[in-house]
């Protein structure tokens, strides 16, 4: 079974007077773009955190955003009692001066102007460390549990459109056979038409085979159907208990060779209902393509 690369996931985890909680999202990106955004006291534990999480991750373009609440009893925050009886003196300054109202309910005046209200900054402990680097462990397994939810989405989509590619293939083999009939006979009315001219016609008949040779599709049809074949077999079982990582670049490989041989099926095709199969097989491989690039 595959993985996508888009998935969240939310950890959460306490210490003795703090709760941490940790969130990851993901999207597709060509290898591991991790951006971390954690509050200033838990920063020396970002290169650890990035260490523990990224094989778990291996690509997308990833963003972990981490949150510390205080749950002890001690107050974080204090009044900056200075700062608030400037903000008084001024304002009672600019009443007088320009003759207006001194506010009518004056904390929530003072307590909205900046640096009213003053954080206190505590050091972290070492179990605001486990607590911190169990909530990212937690946040990257949901993570990856959302992954193979998704994963598993994709597999029955590509399911689908290789089997969709798989009936127009037969679809094609009528035409494969009522074309060479057709080509070989439109040819010989040509030359009825060009009578009084003498050609050898053993000659002929050895060019005719050679045109028609050049027309032949079965190889192409025999290398789209491997290349079906192998992508399912990359694709692995839908219930498979260990998802396979880092399929995506390998199926995209695939899908490359399947729209090559596709394309030299339209261009032997020399038949107008030949070409719109091939075109219906071109809309399901670029559908096949876009998801692809969600593939872990």
């Amino acid at each position: 079974m595959i993985l996508s690369m888009t998935g969240f996931g939310r950890g959460i985890a306490a210490s003795a007077d703090r709760k941490i909680t940790v969130e990851i999202k993901s999207l597709n990106s060509k290898q591991l773009d991790l951006f971390m955004r954690v509050p200033s006291s838990f920063r020396e534990l970002e290169i650890e955190a990035r260490s523990e999480i990224a094989p778990l991750l291996e690509r997308g373009k990833v963003e972990l955003t981490a949150g510390v609440e205080n749950t002890g009893p001690t107050a974080s925050a204090t009044l900056n009692l200075p700062a608030i009886e400037a903000y008084r003196a001024q304002i009672e300054q600019m009443a007088d001066r320009l003759g207006i109202d001194r506010p009518a309910d004056w904390y929530a005046t003072l307590l909205r102007l900046p640096d009213t209200l003053q954080t206190k900054v505590e050091e972290m402990r070492d179990d605001d460390r486990r607590a911190f680097l169990d909530a990212v462990k937690a946040a990257a397994e949901a993570l990856t549990d959302f992954r193979i939810t998704e994963g598993r989405k994709l597999h029955a989509f590509f399911c689908e459109k290789i089997a969709n590619i798989g009936e127009l293939l037969k679809e094609v083999e009528p035409f494969e056979k009522e074309r060479v009939g057709k080509i070989r006979q439109r040819l010989e009315e040509q030359l009825e038409s060009l009578r009084g001219i003498d050609y050898d016609k053993g000659r002929l008949e050895q060019e005719l085979i050679f045109y028609i040779e050049k027309l032949d599709v079965s190889e192409e049809k025999l290398r789209l159907r491997s290349h079906l074949d192998y992508f399912l077999d990359t694709l692995g079982a839908a219930d498979s208990p260990r998802p396979a990582a880092g399929q995506g670049k390998k199926l995209g490989f695939i899908a490359q060779e399947m729209g090559r041989e596709i394309n030299t099926l339209g261009s032997k095709s020399n038949n107008a209902d030949m070409q719109k199969i091939v075109v219906r097989m071109k809309d399901e491989l670029e559908q096949i393509k876009e998801q692809v690039l969600n593939v872990l």
